[in-house]
């Protein structure tokens, strides 16, 4: 048990030993203190004997004690003023005058002693006699003889074999180089010096010829000395050389004396270099790694998103041709079954009427639907034009007042209009089948799910801004269906629709023909209370008196003028159909021609200069409506020619004024929409 006591004592004290050896060379925070006050410390260099300072190659000083000083920087974390200088005297009487604050290479002696501090030398370096290789080797200088010795100019080896052998023939140089170079070159038997500086001269000049023959009993022992009134910096010099390691010293020795090329595996840096690279790649591994996780983990997640899209996408798609299906049969079951039932006999008036008003409407529905595919089709191929025109705002929605009142008023829905603008504020510059377009479907939309209250709609123009709100006391929006109120192929009103029908396009193409134009359309909507949608156009200001107005007809108080109109119709149908509105409308007096295909046409028309206005279908066989216009419009250029035709897209419409048609009319013809167009050319070449 006391054995174990007293092996654990010794341990311990042992460790704190260490502890505080190691303590002892750390600076204390008055020597830190003391560093971070003084801004220069001074030491003096004198850069002419290498290898322990010198200017090298590039101008910069080197040597033993130059790396030596540069270790002592970086464990104390400062750097010292290096001054230079060229005379030892005086760097000596700088020291004893405190002009400098250490001295970097200096031999420690009784009279240095009085005013500085000396260190323990670096190392110690034997005095050597130099000789030429194919001389026999001189052991001591006692034995000399008649031999001729050379030695460097008031070094202290001079002053020391001077006092020792005062009968030897002595020759000078300025330094130990020339000293080397004349032995070498046989002018002198012999050198002495010190063994590390001989080294370093003789491999560095590449002198061949000579080599140390033996060592003598005194050396050359240089170290460091700080001035003597400096106790701090005394005390911080002496924890610095202390905590250089041998192997540091070593180091700079070989590296300066003996050349000796430690290999590159016992190098620290060499292991810091390769445990450095390991963990950087290994860090980039496991990033790289992690990232491609990432990486593989968020590509994952957007094929399972765009899979669900496009799953959805079909779905609904699927749906809506379904919805298309259902929205076109519907009608045409109307409209064959109840044009089946006029065919049959014992119908009363009432019954027919009722029956073709049936047909007439379900026709209407018909058109509609096709008429939204068509324009949501056109919509996404984004090759649209937009053909602004001065439009009286009151004028608009009077029109749409007289289409809807009747329709809200059949659900008992109040239908109103308020009118915001200020007096000077009426017509606008604005493309009108689009905004016409836009208000239809947000006002059919409101129409469609309010079944009680009203319907406003309240129309101004506030910060150079139209601005239509539609608002209607209807079913609201559900909040599940905000964010795809808008979107093509969705239904949100689904369920809805099953009872009220409808391909749910009418708010897309609406939000699509707002962007357009520049503009925009929100909605604020509370579920089971009612919805309003606002619509944001710009406002761009035109002259009312520019308007033309197209809703005038001539009044007769007698019969009518003959009219002669060619009819350029290839379906016997579609012809029958126009003849008979034309032949049915008071205000004129036609005389119908017809052609079967386009080329008849240009013959009557080159044959008949009476023929007042020409009806041209576009489709037709031998020779088309355009190809027809052209040679037309040749023979005769004032001769008006409107298109009639099932193309009614925008460039359909441009491609038809191209080939020279005065104005254009889309069927289903409409006999209000045809009437002041034949006003408009009928009248204006009588």
């Amino acid at each position: 048990m006391l054995k174990k006591l007293f092996y654990c004592i010794i341990t311990i004290l042992l460790l704190c030993c260490v502890i505080s050896c190691s303590n002892s060379h750390q600076l204390s925070n008055k020597e830190k203190e003391y560093l971070r006050n003084r801004d220069t410390i001074k030491v003096a260099v004198f850069p002419y004997y290498p290898p322990y300072q010198f200017i090298n190659e590039q101008s910069k000083m080197d040597g033993i004690f130059i790396s030596f000083l540069e270790l002592i920087e970086n464990k104390i974390n400062y750097k010292f003023k290096k001054v230079y200088y060229s005379d030892w005297e005086k760097v000596l009487n700088d020291a004893k005058n405190k002009k400098i604050d250490i001295i970097l290479e200096i031999q420690q002696t009784k009279d240095k002693e009085e005013y500085l501090v000396f260190y323990p030398p670096l190392f110690e370096s034997k005095h050597t006699i130099v000789q030429k290789k194919d001389q026999e080797p001189i052991q001591n200088l006692k034995n000399f003889g008649t031999k001729k010795l050379i030695l460097p100019y008031q070094y202290s080896i001079t002053e020391i074999i001077h006092t020792k052998y005062p009968n030897l023939s002595i020759g000078y140089a300025k330094d130990e180089l020339e000293c080397l170079e004349k032995v070498n070159n046989g002018e002198y038997d012999a050198y002495v010096g010190p063994k590390a500086v001989i080294k370093y001269l003789i491999s560095k000049n590449n002198l061949q010829n000579v080599a140390i023959s033996s060592e003598l009993d005194f050396s050359y022992s240089p170290g460091l000395a700080v001035i003597k009134d400096d106790k701090v910096l005394q005390s911080i010099i002496n924890k610095s050389i202390h905590n250089i390691s041998q192997n540091e010293k070593k180091l700079i020795i070989d590296n300066w004396l003996f050349n000796v090329i430690t290999p590159f595996y016992e190098k620290m840096g060499f292991w810091i270099i390769i445990t450095t690279s390991i963990v950087f790649i290994l860090i980039v591994i496991v990033s790289i790694n992690r990232f491609l996780k990432y990486k593989i983990k968020q590509k994952t997640r957007q094929l399972r998103i765009a899979k669900e899209k496009a799953e959805e996408s079909d779905r609904l798609k699927t749906v809506f041709i379904q919805n298309i299906s259902h929205e076109i049969r519907t009608p045409m079951n109307g409209i064959i079954g109840f044009s089946e039932l006029l065919n049959k006999e014992n119908l009363t008036i009432e019954e027919q009427k009722e029956y073709a008003k049936i047909i007439s409407s379900n026709g209407k529905d018909l058109i509609n639907s096709i008429d939204n595919i068509l324009e949501i089709a056109k919509l996404q191929t984004e090759k649209i034009t937009i053909k602004p025109e001065e439009i009286d705002l009151d004028a608009l929605f009077e029109s749409i007042y007289k289409k809807y009142y009747l329709k809200a008023k059949e659900k008992n829905v109040q239908f109103l209009i308020e009118n915001k603008l200020n007096q000077n504020i009426d017509v606008v510059l604005i493309d009108k089948s689009k905004l016409f377009k836009i208000l239809l479907h947000l006002i059919d939309n409101s129409i469609k799910f309010t079944n009680e209250g009203s319907i406003l709609i309240r129309y101004g123009v506030e910060n150079n801004e139209i601005i239509i709100d539609i608002q209607d006391t209807g079913i609201g929006i559900k909040k599940k269906d905000k964010e795809t109120i808008f979107n093509i192929f969705t239904q949100s009103e689904k369920e809805i629709s099953k009872n009220l029908g409808g391909l749910g396009l009418g708010l897309s193409i609406a939000k699509k023909n707002a962007d357009l134009l520049g503009g925009n359309i929100k909605f604020e909507t509370i579920e089971n209370q009612g919805t309003v949608f606002t619509l944001t156009l710009p406002y761009i200001p035109a002259k009312k008196g520019n308007i033309e107005t197209t809703n005038t007809y001539k009044s007769f108080h007698e019969k009518p003028e003959k009219h002669i109109i060619l009819i350029a119709e290839d379906g016997d149908v579609n012809f029958l159909f126009l003849k008979t509105i034309l032949t049915k409308m008071p205000e004129f007096n036609f005389v119908i021609h017809r052609a079967e295909n386009g080329k008849k046409a240009v013959d009557i028309c080159l044959g008949n200069q009476q023929i007042d206005l020409v009806l041209m279908d576009i489709k037709m066989p031998i020779m088309d409506g355009y190809e027809a216009t052209k040679k037309i419009k040749q023979i005769r250029p004032k001769l008006p020619v409107i298109a009639q035709t099932a193309y009614s897209t925008d460039e359909d419409i441009q491609k038809a004024i191209e080939a020279g048609c005065d104005d254009f009319i889309s069927k289903p013809i409409d006999r209000n929409l045809l009437k002041p167009l034949l006003s408009r050319y009928i009248f204006k070449t009588t």
